[in-house]
Order: C-alpha cells, then sequence, then structure tokens
C-alpha cells in the first residue's frame, strides 16, 4: 500500500515571506474597515426589506439572500482577519 504524504515530509512545502510589520498592520485596518461597512450595509438593506412591504417582492428575496450571507460572512470573517493581521500570523495553531 502506497504511504501518504504530509505536508511536514515535503521541505519547504509552504515558503514564507517576510512582510513588513506596517503592511501587516494596513491590511487589518483595510479589512476592518470592509468588515464595519460590509456588516452595516447589509444590516441596512435587511432592515429596509423588512420595514418596506414595497420592496417584499420576489425579486428582492434574492438581493436578500445575498445580503444576508455578506453580512454573515463580514461579522465572521472580518475579525478573524483582523486579529491575524495584528498578531501577524494564524492565531488558531496548527489544527485550527
Amino acid at each position: 500500500a502506497p504511504q501518504k504524504m504530509t505536508v511536514q515530509d515535503v521541505p519547504r512545502a509552504f515558503p514564507t515571506v517576510d512582510v513588513p510589520d506596517h503592511a501587516h498592520y494596513t491590511i487589518g485596518v483595510v479589512i476592518l474597515l470592509v468588515g464595519i461597512t460590509g456588516t452595516l450595509g447589509n444590516f441596512l438593506v435587511f432592515y429596509a426589506f423588512c420595514r418596506s412591504r414595497s420592496l417584499q417582492t420576489p425579486a428582492n428575496i434574492l438581493i436578500i439572500n445575498l445580503a444576508i450571507s455578506d453580512f454573515l460572512m463580514s461579522i465572521t470573517q472580518s475579525p478573524v482577519f483582523f486579529t491575524n493581521s495584528l498578531y501577524k500570523h494564524w492565531i488558531f495553531g496548527e489544527k485550527g
């Protein structure tokens, strides 16, 4: 039976690059701003849809579906990306 190879078996399988600290912080701030804007913007779309009967059309249900998906991505992914940028490495360890 063939043996399974892992990443640890291949030296330099995923090379690293030295990135300046200011690049990490800049990207972290940009991601934080995008996350806040996405969260607020998509919440407002959902709020307007719920409050206005004229917006509750079958075609707008697709828009709401996209807004909810984007809202959930904003609140789950932006904080993790921002925190990783501040620490300059993946904070959840090898298993994470």
